[in-house]
């Protein structure tokens, strides 16, 4: 039988490559798929902040409402108003994102009134204005997001003179 074909009688079979092409094909689809994870990973990072985000911005926006709330309500003479210590909806047809107010006190540094300038008169008479501090609390519960602020209020004007009459 060799005699038959001379021309292909001393030649060796060439090793065929397709096993390279299946090893270059595996590898092409572990980057692929390395790719692929990575942009997931970032992408849910991203959302995940974007979401931490907007729920920090509305936790703010509910504190910046109590804190006008705050001064809306502010009577030093009823520091006991029931609306006080209550959580209250910024929007009562989303409630979702609310604020507390905490009982306005005293602050406990500093001094307890200040001074006004143009309100003193003569005869050593001082007026001025009280110093009240409160905790708001502003909370999104769709985000599960609060932040607290600590507000300032000023009552007066108010005499503050030391002097006894």
């Amino acid at each position: 039988m060799l005699s038959d074909r001379p021309e292909k009688a001393g030649r060796m079979k060439a090793p065929k490559k397709s096993g390279f092409a299946l090893i270059a094909a595996l590898l092409a689809v572990w980057i692929l798929t390395a790719v692929g994870l990575l942009v997931f990973t970032v992408t849910t990072q991203d959302v995940r902040i974007s979401s931490r985000m907007v729920g920090e911005k509305r936790a703010f926006f509910a504190t910046e409402a109590g804190v006008h709330r705050l001064v809306e309500w502010f009577n030093p003479m009823n520091l006991n108003d029931p609306r006080y210590n209550t959580p209250t909806p910024v929007d009562p047809a989303t409630p979702a994102s609310q604020f507390l107010i905490a009982i306005p006190e005293v602050p406990a540094k500093g001094p307890a009134a200040i001074s006004l300038a143009g309100y003193s008169s003569g005869g050593g008479q001082q007026w001025g204005s009280t110093r009240f501090v409160s905790r708001v609390t502003g909370r999104n519960t769709d985000y599960q997001t609060t932040v607290q602020v600590d507000a300032g209020v000023g009552f007066g004007p108010v005499e503050i003179t030391t002097a006894y009459r």
